[in-house]
């Protein structure tokens, strides 16, 4: 694959969940999917991770949520939009219920993946999100 092309994902985890299996199985699928991910353990403060996606220039971010951190999501988006960074796109994955995922949309999260989604369906997604993010960003 063209390096152009290759999507450049954080996968990531804030608040206070710990449960990172999800998280870890996503970024190896989506690393195997030819993709160029960065990881980082539990525990994420939101400034930590507007910073570490400047930093690194990333395409798109994955937040994982087994227990309820989704809800911090929005402050995230607000963290985004105020560094700048409106062609970064967020997902979502884990156990969201329908009224929170609806919440996530609203405040500008592109997805939200529930257990079961598989990998070729989120990697196809990023690619996706990939693809428009830098477009934006030429028109710009």
């Amino acid at each position: 694959m063209n390096q152009s092309l290759i999507p450049k994902v954080l996968v990531t985890k804030i608040g206070f969940d710990g449960h990172d299996r999800g998280s870890r199985v996503v970024a190896a699928g989506l690393r195997d999917a030819g993709m160029e991910v960065i990881y980082t353990p539990p525990w994420q403060e939101i400034a930590t991770v507007v910073k570490l996606a400047m930093e690194e220039d990333v395409d798109v971010i994955g937040i994982s949520s087994l227990a309820t951190d989704h809800l911090i999501v929005p402050k995230l988006m607000d963290a985004l939009r105020a560094a700048g960074m409106n062609d970064v796109a967020v997902i979502v994955g884990g156990i969201v219920p329908d009224q929170d995922e609806a919440m996530l949309i609203e405040a500008g999260v592109a997805r939200v993946f529930h257990p079961g989604s598989s990998m070729t369906e989120i990697a196809a997604y990023v690619r996706e999100l990939t693809v428009a993010g830098r477009a934006r960003r030429v028109a710009v």
